[in-house]
């Protein structure tokens, strides 16, 4: 922002809904004495009046100017910059150009003419909001903003050893409870809960009831709203579907269209929408790399198509504890199952020892491995690959994450005849090593394994505190 070098800048802010991107853009222009403006949805001369005003304002002048033209206020607003380096900021940019779609043309010919005959001009403008998708729409294009842009932030949720900081979560057991339904966005418990939090393990169930399932909390209703932001009125049923399909276990395109009874090509239109607003991940299978599998990237919307979804009328109609009460085992087997196993997998990449698997992990995904001794498939929760000697994608870990079931030496017997298998099929595994993780506990048969080094453990402490 301060940064004295000469010539005109620019910066676009993206983020999903609700990860602080306003917070953000508002304590940036108040710590460096900038220009900061709001923008709203409105008629292009009321957001030039409204603009005006608060330039005004912010330049001290007797009189706002009267601006007719996009052209005569950007160029007021980047002539801020000719004496030093002054941000700009125009937050909720996209809301602007849906009533001025030339707007970043405009701004493209400003900077262009800036960079012909003002070069000592250090203005420094910001355009925020948006999610990433939206951004790249608006700016594509012959005058494309990208290339004038020295600056690209996403603003990302928290990690979830931040996100159980942020709640105040003390239990790591009860943090992957919460952080599989909210996440690590952080107007969740600001702004959707008012500040609401479990007061301890034994209050997730109430906390769960008088939240995320009461329809008199904004939180009940957040999920459907992320939904009719991104998708279009035509795909917003099949989306739910495709949603309740990949919450329920179904991840490959085939998997999701059989589960649902729908046409491959729709099925696939929707997964590419919903990947491209980044509600959806997807990943290659960590052994068969032409399978993609898809998982949903915001735990509320994999909780809401799990959980709620199914049972809305209910909740509304009814006590939302007896219906809680019915749907917690789902709770537990379709949501926090899944969501501990990628938590192990960020954990891996993220926060491991350097000799924890003895190389350098790079990624840590699903797979699964045809079992030659009968039909059945082999999973792998966490499949860990990195770099050894300089070698990349060497097979560092194979591992079984378990939520709700104390580990024993049975599932270290799974993971030693999964290597088998993988030595026969041509996989090197000799640097692999077996890694069972656990939301309540090991046998202590797995426990003295890992004391001869035959096994990594790893609960849910360490997922929170250690390496």
């Amino acid at each position: 922002m301060c940064d004295p070098r000469p010539g005109a800048t620019l910066g676009l802010v993206s983020g999903q809904h609700r990860q602080g991107k306003t917070f953000l853009l508002q304590a940036v222009a108040k710590a460096a004495e900038g220009f900061y403006f709001d923008g709203q949805a409105a008629a292009e001369a009321e957001t030039l009046h409204r603009l005006a005003e608060r330039f005004g304002e912010h330049t001290r002048a007797t009189q706002p100017p009267r601006w007719q033209r996009w052209e005569d206020a950007v160029d007021a607003l980047l002539a801020l910059g000719d004496q030093r380096p002054a941000p700009v900021v125009i937050d909720n940019f996209p809301d602007l150009v849906g009533p001025s779609p030339a707007l970043p043309s405009v701004i493209h010919g400003a900077y262009r003419r800036l960079h012909e005959v003002q070069q000592h001009n250090r203005a420094r403008l910001i355009l925020g909001g948006g999610t990433p998708s939206l951004m790249r729409r608006l700016f594509s294009g012959p005058s494309s903003l990208h290339r004038l842009a020295s600056l690209e932030l996403l603003v990302q949720p928290f990690g979830f050893r931040q996100a159980a900081r942020f709640w105040g979560m003390r239990s790591p057991r009860l943090a992957v409870q919460v952080h599989a339904v909210v996440g690590g966005t952080p107007a969740y418990r600001r702004d959707l809960v008012c500040d609401d939090a479990p007061a301890g393990p034994h209050d997730f169930d109430a906390w769960v009831c008088r939240t995320v399932l009461n329809p008199r909390v904004p939180l009940f209703w957040e999920a459907r709203n992320l939904l009719e932001e991104e998708a279009n009125h035509a795909d917003r049923a099949l989306s739910h579907s495709v949603l309740v399909a990949i919450a329920a276990g179904r991840s490959t395109p085939g998997g999701i269209a059989e589960r649902i009874g729908a046409q491959l090509p729709d099925v696939s239109h929707v997964l590419a929408v919903l990947r491209n607003s980044g509600l959806l991940h997807a990943e290659p299978d960590a052994f068969r790399p032409s399978l993609t599998r898809y998982r949903i990237a915001e735990p509320l919307l994999a909780f809401e198509h799990a959980v709620a979804w199914p049972h809305r009328a209910r909740i509304e109609q009814e006590d939302a504890a007896s219906v809680w009460q019915r749907v917690r085992p789902t709770f537990d087997s379709a949501v926090a199952t899944p969501h501990f196993a990628q938590l192990c997998r960020s954990w891996s990449t993220e926060y491991a020892a350097p000799d924890t698997f003895g190389g350098e992990p790079t990624t840590a995904v699903r797979g699964t491995v045809p079992d030659p001794s009968g039909h059945n498939r082999l999973d792998v929760d966490v499949a860990v690959r990195g770099n050894v000697e300089g070698r990349p994608g060497v097979l560092l870990s194979v591992g079984l994450a378990r939520w709700n079931e104390t580990m024993d030496i049975h599932h270290l017997e799974s993971l030693r005849h999964l290597l088998s298998v993988l030595g026969a099929s041509g996989e090197d595994v000799n640097g692999a090593t077996p890694a069972c993780y656990g939301g309540i506990g090991f046998s202590p048969e797995l426990r003295a394994a890992e004391a001869r080094g035959e096994v990594l453990l790893i609960d849910v402490d360490r997922l929170y505190h250690g390496q």
